[in-house]
């Protein structure tokens, strides 16, 4: 979601009215937003003409999978807003946002990013992909994936836990487990999370294959 002062949280702007229709990262580090040409956003960037507006790209990541607690980060990207006219379909509108500051508060903890960073950035090689992997690793290979405890010692002896995969990158997997007996919603609910570093970090769907082979044998014992 956008956030405009002056246009979030106002009785007349509703909240899928500041959400884009897509969003991509040029090579100097700068986020496009496009937009209906009507919407609140277009206009006010249009209004402002020469003068900065400024904004904040709310980015929420939700896990692809039923899991307690499915919120798995929030992105905040604040900086000056501007019209790019011309460049997208009649009815349309490009946003260009120039970052100047970056913060992440996500399952590794909170930092914020310089732009510079932010611009250098590469996508990971298993992000278009991860959502479907998570999905079949949850619906294929349960058994498989409740077996990694056996990696944890003591952290994970518990009989009777569920584990749900969380996230899925080139370095590792990250799991979440749950004790108890309420789904993850009752008080004698214990969740924890458990991330499982691969030997190396994977480069296609055919190394991860690889390491996650590599990963179910080693909690085989």
């Amino acid at each position: 979601m956008l956030l405009i002062p002056g246009l979030t949280g106002g009785a007349a702007t509703r909240v899928d009215q500041l959400s884009p229709e897509a969003r991509s990262v040029g090579p100097d580090g700068e986020v496009f937003l496009v937009f209906p040409a009507d919407s609140p956003a277009v206009r006010a960037a249009t209004h402002a003409q020469d003068d900065e507006l400024a904004a904040v790209l709310e980015i929420t990541d939700v896990a692809p999978v039923s899991v307690p607690h499915r919120i798995r980060g929030r992105a905040w990207l604040s900086g000056w807003l501007t019209c790019v006219p011309g460049v997208t379909e009649p009815g349309r509108m490009m946003l260009r946002l120039e970052v100047g500051e970056t913060s992440v508060d996500d399952l590794w903890g909170t930092e914020s990013v310089e732009p510079e960073d932010f611009a250098r950035a590469e996508p990971d090689p298993l992000v278009s992909h991860e959502a479907e992997l998570l999905q079949h690793l949850h619906s294929a290979h349960g058994d498989q994936v409740r077996g990694l405890s056996a990696l944890l010692g003591e952290r994970g002896s518990a009989d009777g836990h569920r584990a749900v995969p969380l996230s899925l990158d080139r370095f590792g997997l990250r799991v979440r487990f749950t004790e108890g007996t309420g789904e993850g919603r009752g008080a004698a609910d214990r969740t924890f999370d458990a991330r499982f570093e691969f030997p190396e970090p994977v480069r296609d769907i055919a190394s991860l294959r690889k390491a996650m082979h590599t990963l179910f044998d080693a909690a085989l014992g």
